[in-house]
C-alpha cells in the first residue's frame, strides 16, 4: 500500500510545504478542520508513534511549538489544538506518524469533525503567511 505522506516526501504528490529540515516536513492539511490546519511529519516512515525511537519522538515534539507559533501568527487564529492518532480505531487515516496543529478561532467554536476543501490558491496564500512567520 502506498503512503500518501511518503509520496509527498518523494515529490510524487504536491503539498503546501511550510517548513522542512533534515528529519521533518511540515505542510498544510489538504482537508483541514479549520483554516491553517497543519501537519508535522517525520521524514522516516513510521506507522505509529510507538514504532519510533524515543529520540525521534522528542525531535518531532520539540518542533511543534515553533510551528504552532507560526500557524497562530500566519492564520490569525486565537488558539490551537494538537492531535496525534495511532491506528484505525483512533481515526488515524494516513498510516504515517503525523501531528495535527489545528488553529482555533473564537468566532467559529471548536468542532473536531468538520472538514473543508479549500482551493489550491487559498492554501498557497496561507502557506506563505505561515512560512513567513517561522522564526
Amino acid at each position: 500500500m502506498t503512503c500518501i505522506f511518503c509520496d509527498i516526501l518523494d515529490g510524487k504528490r504536491d503539498a503546501h510545504i511550510i517548513y522542512e529540515d533534515e528529519d521533518h516536513l511540515v505542510f498544510l492539511d489538504k482537508y483541514p478542520i479549520d483554516d491553517g490546519h497543519t501537519l508535522v511529519i517525520p521524514k522516516k516512515h513510521y506507522e505509529r508513534i510507538t514504532d519510533m525511537d524515543h529520540k525521534d519522538v522528542g525531535k518531532i515534539f520539540t518542533l511543534v511549538p515553533k510551528i504552532a507559533k507560526a500557524v497562530l501568527q500566519g492564520s490569525g487564529a486565537d488558539a490551537f489544538s494538537l492531535a496525534q492518532n495511532n491506528g484505525k480505531a483512533a481515526k488515524q487515516i494516513i498510516p504515517h506518524v503525523h501531528i495535527h496543529i489545528i488553529p482555533r478561532y473564537n468566532e467559529k467554536g471548536t468542532v473536531w469533525t468538520k472538514r473543508q476543501i479549500p482551493t489550491d490558491d487559498v492554501l498557497s496564500e496561507l502557506a506563505e503567511k505561515i512560512k513567513s512567520a517561522i522564526i
